[in-house]
């Protein structure tokens, strides 16, 4: 039985931040993740914005972490070499009621320290993006887009990268703290015992349960479903700033369009509850229901360049007496020794992440006192992409390694070189998605029409496993489950 320092629960965006926090000391840390992968529940599933931090009630945890989060993430994304644009944001209105609620949030925001928001006109908008719809709109310079699967991997090998194990494949079932000297907590997966003196809840939509299996309660939380559709670069280049409608009454969103750092353009959420944690699926009559409200932010919605639908699941703590939502809860006491409980954590998590982590590990180094790790080294080099290098660039890559040369993904013009670098990453991670989230490929016109297979022969290869073996995203998602016919 292995025994940590340290134990995180949940290797989603917050997960792997209060990693890469915990190792500014000499602790010894794992991460277990019930997936295969960092970012593979709603870490992923989002729209990559960062946000300002205009629609939380001022002095919650939200509005604290939002701002705080979207100040820093310039130097954030330095470090971790993290793809980034501070596009700003509209905030478009068409009657009288949208502008009241516009102003409504303008204010709110202000109260919560956002910077530079101001109000235009249609003239301005057209300016800005002739593409943008609206009569009137809120300006939000501060808002930026960023990559949250990328962002989720960075934090993730920096934390390992100072010295943090990520144990994959480890859904934790049972978490028991046993009468004896050590005081030890036991943690309990469906393949492996654990024993850690701390615990930290990142459990993400899973977060409930493992905090009733720390002795918390066993918090009520309601699942708000969205669904989105991906539209190929060539839409990319009529959307340049996110275009979002009015705020409702309550500081929601309803669909909305936002450029990608890739050059896609998402358009979504909408909005409803479910109960399934992980109920993904995507429907046509939602879909339909986004094409007509995209196509008002957006004038350039059209059929021809959707590529892919996906859904995405915010699990908001609630007060099921009144329905109000709350706030984020980041928990810990003396009744739950060495623990952090976190729980709710939903949009602006992405934002939030890094100033939740400081939080986080604050409760325990104000207990521990835990000597410094002199050696943490922040900065995270991130390989760059072909498609991205200059033609002259790209030649001296090819001339010190010959498989730069060769492309594996035609629509995202991968190389060889770089999947086998996506392979071999530090996390240990060998899905089909792991490679794709690594690197783009898989993610273009033809979403893996062509290079899927060839990525599956070169996981093979590399790793030495069998076809069988190989998985698509999760432990039961084989790629294959035996030959069509026998080989000559």
């Amino acid at each position: 039985m292995e025994r940590f320092d340290v134990i995180v629960i949940g290797a989603g965006v917050v997960g792997s931040a209060v990693a890469r926090e915990l190792a500014r000391y000499r602790l010894n840390i794992c991460v277990l993740e019930k997936e295969l992968d960092v970012a593979c529940g709603n870490s992923s599933r989002n729209t990559g914005m960062l946000h300002a931090g205009f629609t939380y009630k001022p002095g919650s945890l939200k509005a604290e972490c939002a701002v705080e989060g979207n100040k820093e993430f310039d130097q954030v994304a330095k470090e971790l070499g993290v793809p980034f644009k501070r596009t700003g944001k509209l905030v478009v209105g068409f009657t009288e009621h949208d502008r009241e609620n516009i102003l409504k949030y303008k204010e709110i925001g202000e109260k919560n320290g956002v910077e530079g928001m101001r109000m235009i006109d249609k003239e301005e908008i057209e300016k800005i993006d002739p593409n943008a719809g609206g009569e009137f709109a809120m300006y939000v310079p501060s808002s930026g887009i960023l990559d949250p699967m990328a962002y989720t991997i960075a934090l993730a090998e920096n934390a390992c990268m100072n010295g943090v194990k990520f144990h994959f494949g480890e859904k934790v079932v049972k978490i028991d703290r046993p009468d004896s000297e050590d005081g030890d907590y036991r943690i309990h997966t469906e393949e492996n015992e654990y024993a850690t003196r701390w615990v930290i809840n990142c459990a993400g939509m899973y977060a409930p349960e493992i905090s009733e299996m720390l002795g918390y309660p066993n918090y009520p939380t309601k699942g708000f479903k969205g669904e989105y559709y991906v539209l190929d670069k060539k839409a990319g280049k009529y959307l340049s700033i996110p275009v979002y409608p009015a705020p409702n009454d309550k500081g929601g969103f309803s669909t909305h369009a936002t450029p990608t750092v890739d050059g896609n353009v998402l358009v979504g959420p909408d909005s409803y509850v479910t109960e399934d944690r992980e109920d993904y699926k995507v429907t046509k009559p939602h879909l339909d229901g986004l094409f007509a409200d995209g196509s008002r932010m957006f004038k350039q919605m059209k059929r021809e360049y959707f590529i892919r639908n996906f859904a995405g699941i915010r699990w908001k703590r609630y007060n099921p007496e009144t329905g109000e939502i709350l706030d984020f809860l980041l928990e810990s006491d003396d009744a739950h020794p060495h623990t952090v409980n976190l729980v709710g954590i939903e949009s602006p998590g992405i934002t939030c992440a890094l100033p939740l982590a400081r939080r986080t590990v604050a409760r325990l180094v104000a207990k521990e006192n835990p000597q410094k790790n002199e050696t943490f080294n922040p900065v995270r080099p991130a390989p760059k992409r072909f498609y991205d290098m200059t033609r002259e660039e790209q030649r001296e890559a090819v001339k010190e390694n010959p498989l730069y040369g060769e492309i594996v993904c035609r629509c995202e013009t991968v190389t060889k070189a770089e999947i086998l670098s996506a392979i071999h990453n530090p996390l240990g991670v060998h899905t089909v998605t792991g490679i794709k989230n690594r690197t783009r490929a898989t993610m273009g016109r033809c979403q893996g029409g062509y290079c899927e297979t060839r990525i599956t022969d070169m996981i093979e290869e590399e790793l030495g496993v069998k076809p069988e073996d190989v998985r698509y995203s999760k432990k039961d998602s084989y790629m294959f489950t035996g030959r069509v016919r026998d080989a000559k």
